[in-house]
Order: structure tokens, then sequence, then C-alpha cells
């Protein structure tokens, strides 16, 4: 509450820590489309964002029960799923002859190699041009999953394997084969 006439109450969504206004400001000034990661608990959203006075225009979407729909059957929150996400957006900015965007991570951190830069990394891959530093991007193995694949084969079947990869079990899915699938999925994205 104000104290003194001179107390100046601060923008609703910057007091509920949801918007940092001075970031969106610069993002804003370079009047390019933005390509918003945004990473909850269990779902990875991607968006194609254009800048309107009445309110931010969402272009095109991908979100990871998107990748459900083509077959992914693993976790849709790890690096390969956030690879195939933004991949997928990329492919569909193509259709739309979106050619160029600026990244967004909104309040994330910026951490390098993260399921966000994975995603980004996607969005390259598929033909979109966004500035980025190569360094931050993660590596293709971490990409294709073989560091999950690896250690489950490391595990063995042992109690530990079945309580980590419970709910692959339960799908019946083996996390051995995470590296096949994904460029199954890769493969039908690029065929859409």
């Amino acid at each position: 509450m104000a104290k003194s006439r001179r107390y100046t109450v601060l923008l609703k969504r910057k007091r509920e820590g949801k918007t940092d206004y001075k970031s969106r400001l610069k993002l804003l000034s370079s009047k390019k489309i933005r390509l918003a990661i945004r990473k909850k608990t269990n779902v990875i959203i991607t968006q194609l964002i254009q800048y309107s006075p009445k309110g931010d225009k969402v272009l095109i979407s991908a979100t990871t029960s998107d990748l459900r729909k083509l077959g992914w059957s693993y976790h849709v929150n790890n690096l390969p799923s956030s690879y195939l996400v933004g991949y997928l957006l990329g492919h569909k900015a193509q259709s739309h002859k979106i050619k160029a965007a600026v990244l967004d991570i909104g309040l994330h951190s910026s951490l390098k190699g993260s399921s966000l830069y994975a995603a980004l990394k996607g969005v390259v891959d598929a033909g979109l041009e966004i500035p980025v530093d190569e360094k931050v991007l993660p590596s293709e193995d971490r990409i294709k999953g073989k560091h999950i694949q690896e250690y489950a084969l490391k595990m063995g079947n042992s109690e530990k394997y079945k309580k980590q990869f419970s709910r692959y079990i339960k799908q019946n899915v083996k996390p051995e084969e995470i590296s096949k699938n994904f460029e199954l999925i890769k493969k039908k994205i690029e065929s859409k």
C-alpha cells in the first residue's frame, strides 16, 4: 500500500512476478516475431508471437501434447521431447512462411544445455533464423537421448531401474530405445 504521495504502485503483472517489463520492452523494440518457450511441470510450450497494441497475437503454437499425437510415449519434459517440440514448431513456421524470430524465455533462468535451448535448437534446425550462441545449445547425443539410453543400460534390470523408469514400464516403452523412437518421430514431423 502507498505510504506517501510519492509512492508509485507497480503494475499488477510485475507485482505478481509474471512479467519483466524491461526485457519485454527490449524484445518488442526489435519489431521481430518472438519465439516464446515456456516450461511447465509436464509440458513445454513453444509459440511464435507477434506484438499488437491490443494484445499479443499467437501465430503458431506447438506443445508436448502434440508429440503424443505423433506417437511419442516417453516423458514430455526431457531434452529429446523439447527438441522435437521446437522442430515441430519450426516446420509449422516454414508452412506459414515465417523465416526469422527472436528468442523470448520469459522469467526462466538461462542455463546452458537446458531443455529451453533444446527446443530452440529444434526450431533452428527446422530452418528458422534465430540469433543464438552455439555454446549454450545441448550436444547432439543429449538431444537424441543417448544419455538416458546409456543410463538405462548401465542400470540393467535392477530394482532401481524399475523404480526410475516405472512410468515407461507401465506404458510398455523401453528407455533403451529412446534414440530410435526419437528418429521415428523426427521423420514423421518432416513428412507432415
